[in-house]
């Protein structure tokens, strides 16, 4: 409107007002004379706020990335409850937001789901895809959840989590099986006990040693997502 030279003081306060309330309003001019505000919102999902709940009780800061003016930002913000905005961002600029978070030495998960995205989700160290978004967005993407939901975002975390355990205890009993049986089979107690290991009886120590691994493995079939 400043570059068409159209003055938009008789509605600046009413435009004001509804970006305050989280609603992006658009000045429309006709012959360089204003003729009103035609406003848009995106309603806020109540999963939406339940889910960066959740990301705060493990710990996580919410940042919101947005080419929204800044008042409409800080409102959606405070009613999701998000700590941090960048408003105003242009399309090229969301991923140079990426790096300058992880500069600050935080490790960044990107969720998004256009193609305005994609540079930003292939620049964070974990790029979250929405199973409803782009082709272009789910390619750059680490993950994608199914659902439009977000909460299904605390659910990967969850299930990530879940999965590192797993892998640690998978990697501490195939030690622990190894550095016990190693040392028998190659004679330790025969000079003690005169005791040795019967291959067959190695042979079957292993299988045993990779079926608990797999048995153990197979435990996150039965993770369900939370119903917090």
């Amino acid at each position: 409107m400043r570059e068409k030279r159209v003055a938009v003081g008789a509605l600046l306060a009413e435009s004001e007002r509804l970006a305050r309330e989280g609603k992006t309003p658009m000045f429309v001019a006709l012959n360089k004379e204003l003729i009103g505000l035609v406003v848009v919102a995106d309603v806020l999902k109540p999963t939406s706020t339940k889910a960066i709940a959740q990301l705060h009780s493990k710990g996580v800061e919410t940042v919101m990335i947005t080419g929204d003016n800044q008042k409409t930002a800080a409102a959606i913000a405070k009613q999701a409850g998000i700590d941090r905005v960048f408003a105003e961002v242009l399309p090229e600029e969301k991923a140079v937001r990426v790096k300058q978070l992880q500069q600050e030495g935080r490790l960044v998960a990107m969720i998004g789901d256009g193609i305005n995205d994609a540079p930003a989700l292939a620049q964070a160290d974990v790029g979250i895809a929405i199973g409803a978004g782009t082709d272009v967005a789910i390619e750059s993407a680490d993950v994608v959840l199914i659902q439009n939901d977000l909460v299904d975002v605390v659910t990967a975390l969850r299930l990530s989590g879940k999965t590192i355990g797993n892998i640690k205890q998978n990697l501490f009993w195939a030690f622990f099986y190894n550095s016990l049986g190693i040392p028998i089979a190659a004679g330790l107690l025969w000079p003690f006990f005169g005791v040795t290991l019967s291959p067959m009886i190695a042979a079957g120590a292993m299988s045993f040693s990779s079926i608990s691994v797999l048995l153990n493995a197979l435990r996150l079939k039965r993770f369900k997502k939370s119903q917090q």
